[in-house]
């Protein structure tokens, strides 16, 4: 497919400056680089040291980077649930409309490199490496005023050097945690958009809605359009007030956008959504939804909305690629297919919201005689509703927990809260490996095993099926 017309706006992009390290990282050294940093994601709330979550230090390095962040467009998406999907989506289109696109998201599932892709590619073992160096090149300097940095703050500026030497056209960077403080929150994007908000890292967010929605609302930026779906009364107050006050034009979908969906089947397709966005500038009709879920048909309409702020601000784009790129989206760790027979699938559902979302998912998109979950959460999460909304789907349960996570709930513990909720059947696996094998015994041909309660749960079951499937080859 050949690149479509070159964006008619005068261009700020600056030639890549790149300081090599004098010191080349290997990968594992990169890798082992990172992991002697403070990673927010596998500690508790309580195990996060005070002043991890600043600003400070992630300008201080972009500045000692000479900005690789400033090099490109970019998209910036926040929200509780649903960020990833629709990051997805926006890079399957873009790439499809002959664009080369930055992916950065988090987390992983089996490998690092799955955080930094251009299209569909992750990031190669050797600039990786690479990437990872220049930027320990420059934090000597910047931790002696700004303290050290964190695994997410050396990952997020690494995805901006990549970005740079590839001089992608656009970057799609995913939010890590909240918004105002995340480590992405040093961009000035061309678009910014938020998913679904739910109640999450309630200790750090806030235990409100609308706290939560503030925090999110961090990332608005003053003249940047922001895109939202319909969100709780709270939430969209929350949304319209720093709107005003930051002084960017917040627009819904299916309020201030058109935006229509409906669900069919089809021989092709099977069960899905079909969606249709327009503007004065886009007309999307009758999109195939490629995400499975009820929830991902607004997921795909912000998506298609960010394209169209993206047509605002000089990208060429048409109907024809966006739909050809749109129907290739993939979203690993979300409803995958990782064993065939019997049918074993992961999804990195970790909220009680998105429990409720995934049973409602696999109802209406799978057929099984009877549900197996292999569950696991972390400690901090409302355990009790997911286990309420678990209860309403599974047939049977298998508590376990990922290995080397200190946020793990104890499977015992899971077990027994369970209990006093509801008589079904329910076993223990020490490990997620025992827990899958015990699934696997109890699973008859036309069950489904669901592994889910976290993207830590998934990522290694998925890894253990990569390993098998190595050791056949």
């Amino acid at each position: 497919m050949s690149k479509p017309s070159p964006d008619p706006r005068p261009t700020t992009k600056r030639p890549v400056v790149v300081h090599p390290s004098p010191t080349r990282l290997g990968f594992d050294e990169a890798c082992a680089f990172l992991n002697a940093r403070t990673d927010v994601e596998k500690l508790r709330p309580t195990q996060v040291p005070g002043g991890t979550l600043r600003l400070d230090r992630m300008h201080a390095l972009m500045a000692a980077l000479d900005h690789p962040e400033s090099q490109t467009k970019l998209v910036h998406v926040a929200g509780s649930k649903g960020k990833g999907s629709v990051c997805e989506m926006v890079t399957a289109a873009l790439t499809g409309a002959g664009y080369a696109t930055g992916l950065y998201t988090s987390p992983h599932l089996v490998d690092i490199r799955e955080r930094i892709r251009v299209g569909s590619s992750i990031i190669s073992k050797e600039d990786f490496g690479a990437a990872v160096s220049d930027v320990a090149a420059a934090l000597p300097a910047v931790e002696r005023k700004h303290g050290p940095a964190t695994y997410f703050e050396v990952l997020t500026a690494s995805a901006f050097i990549y970005f740079a030497a590839q001089a992608v056209d656009v970057a799609v960077i995913e939010v890590g945690l909240g918004g105002r403080l995340d480590s992405t929150n040093v961009i000035t994007p061309d678009v910014a958009a938020v998913a679904a908000i739910q109640l999450e890292h309630t200790q750090i967010l806030g235990n409100t809605l609308e706290l939560i929605a503030r925090e999110k609302a961090g990332i608005f930026k003053p003249g940047v359009r922001v895109i939202t779906i319909p969100q709780a009364p709270e939430v969209m107050n929350a949304f319209r007030e720093v709107a005003s006050t930051v002084g960017c034009q917040l627009s819904v979908v299916g309020e201030d956008i058109e935006f229509t969906s409906r669900f069919e089947s089809s021989p092709e397709l099977g069960p899905h959504h079909k969606v249709c966005l327009y503007t004065p500038r886009s007309s999307f009709e009758h999109l195939p939804v490629p995400l499975k879920g009820e929830h991902q048909a607004y997921n795909c309409g912000l998506a298609l909305a960010i394209l169209d702020a993206l047509r605002e601000r000089g990208v060429v784009l048409s109907e024809l690629g966006v739909a050809r790129g749109l129907a290739t989206a993939n979203n690993p760790g979300r409803l995958e297919l990782i064993h065939a027979s019997p049918r074993i699938m992961i999804d990195g559902a970790h909220t009680h919201d998105s429990i409720h979302a995934l049973l409602r998912s696999i109802g209406s998109h799978l057929k099984y005689d009877n549900l197996i979950v292999v569950f696991g959460c972390s400690s901090d999460k409302n355990i009790p509703e997911m286990l309420a909304k678990l209860a309403q789907g599974a047939d049977k349960i298998v508590f376990t927990k990922a290995e080397g996570s200190s946020r793990a709930a104890e499977p015992r513990d899971l077990q027994r809260k369970f209990a006093e909720i509801s008589g079904k059947q329910t076993q223990i696996g020490a490990t997620v490996r025992d827990a899958i094998n015990i699934a696997h015994k109890a699973a008859q041909r036309d069950d489904l095993i669901m592994i889910t309660g976290s993207f830590f749960i998934a990522g290694e079951a998925k890894r253990l099926f990569l390993e098998k499937a190595a050791k056949k080859a």
